[in-house]
């Protein structure tokens, strides 16, 4: 396992574990987490660096119709995890988007691609503690090219938020898709699990998937660590905080 974080020191890390390929996996055709999105500082810059770079690029940088908030990119990597590296130009109505302060800085929402949009969004608001942000019907390439799609097939999304910081974003995915093969007791493939903070784990409307333990490590600061699985079997790791507000 590898624990990466930005050269910013804006306070996110990307945990690496590795594990052996799993039968019947396919990015963006399985419930669960879908992809991780990452502010970035100059989209275009960093597709030519990843030329030859291992990561494959599904989606090439440009403005996406009804968001000029940001400049998107997709790629899938080596264990294929999708990262949509995202250009932030500015906040949106109800959400600040984090401005890059390195080439390649923090995550600032968790994509879960979900069979039941409405029960995601209720287990995040009713078990987490978020709150619901805006929903959209969007012409959504990287579902559309997954499932053999029409270009301007639309798709839901609904985002869920803590104030104005964006939490995650819940995309209703096409009947064909699939749950995430994984092997037993281990992490699904691909974008595996999330952690969030949390002010107290006791206030968690959830089952914990085992007794909430300390890990060693920056990720967790000496702090007190649970688990609880969604409807499509997500993975949401909460780390106790304290008092400092919601999930």
């Amino acid at each position: 396992m590898a624990l990466l974080a930005p050269v910013s020191g804006n306070g996110c890390f990307l945990r690496l574990v590795e594990g052996a390929p799993v039968p019947g996996y396919r990015p963006a055709r399985s419930f669960g987490w879908a992809a991780f999105e990452i502010t970035v500082a100059d989209v275009f810059a960093l597709h030519a660096r990843l030329a030859d770079s291992g990561f494959t690029v599904i989606g090439p940088p440009k403005k996406v119709a009804g968001f000029n908030n940001f400049i998107p990119m997709q790629v899938v990597g080596r264990g294929g995890e999708i990262l949509y590296l995202n250009q932030v130009l500015e906040d949106m109505s109800d959400l600040d988007l984090p401005l890059a302060a390195a080439p390649v800085d923090v995550i600032f929402i968790a994509v879960q691609a979900a069979s039941d949009r409405a029960a995601t969004l209720a287990f995040q608001r009713q078990a987490l503690g978020l709150e619901e942000g805006g929903t959209f019907a969007i012409p959504y390439g990287v579902i559309n090219n997954a499932f053999g799609l029409p270009a301007d097939h639309r798709s839901t999304l609904t985002m869920t938020k803590v104030g104005r910081l964006p939490v995650a974003e819940i995309d209703q995915y096409p009947p064909d898709a699939t749950a995430r093969p994984r092997p037993a007791g281990g992490l699904p493939p691909g974008n595996a699990i999330i952690s969030l903070g949390v002010d107290r784990l006791d206030r968690v409307a959830a089952p914990l998937l085992a007794p909430a333990a300390v890990h060693p490590g920056p990720l967790y600061a000496g702090r007190l660590s649970a688990c609880v699985a969604g409807p499509d079997g997500e993975i949401y790791e909460l780390i106790e905080m304290g008092e400092v507000g919601n999930a």
